[in-house]
């Protein structure tokens, strides 16, 4: 027989969802507190928006806060790469052998006769 631990996400006598571990639980529940807060700023506000949309809206907001925390302050977000298509991916390079590889030189036995590498000056 086998145990079977559930966490279940409870609002307002209504079970909205279930999770394997308490930390994804209590994510899911902190992201509801943040949309009813959200949900009644926009319920207070100067916007006509119906229960649905404010509730759709605040939902989105909430569970999209980490893009949208930096552009609420200010801060310019950043792009996302665009997915590459699956017929459009430029093939891989090959890889280079160790043989096609140029051998290094070994520095000089006399450090007179060595040779300086050519450093280009620089104006002023």
């Amino acid at each position: 027989m086998a145990v079977i631990v559930k966490y279940i996400v409870v609002r307002n006598g209504e079970e909205k969802m279930t999770f394997a571990t308490k930390k994804e639980a209590d994510a899911y529940d902190k992201m509801l507190d943040i949309a009813d807060r959200l949900f009644d700023f926009l319920d207070s506000a100067d916007v006509n928006l119906d229960e649905d949309q404010q509730d759709a809206i605040s939902l989105l907001m909430a569970e999209k806060r980490d893009e949208l925390m930096p552009i609420l302050r200010g801060i310019k977000p950043k792009k996302k790469p665009a997915p590459e298509k699956a017929g459009s991916a430029k093939p891989a390079a090959p890889a280079k052998k160790a043989a096609a590889r140029k051998p290094v030189k070994a520095p000089a036995k006399n450090p007179a006769k060595a040779v300086k590498p050519k450093v280009a000056a620089k104006k002023k």
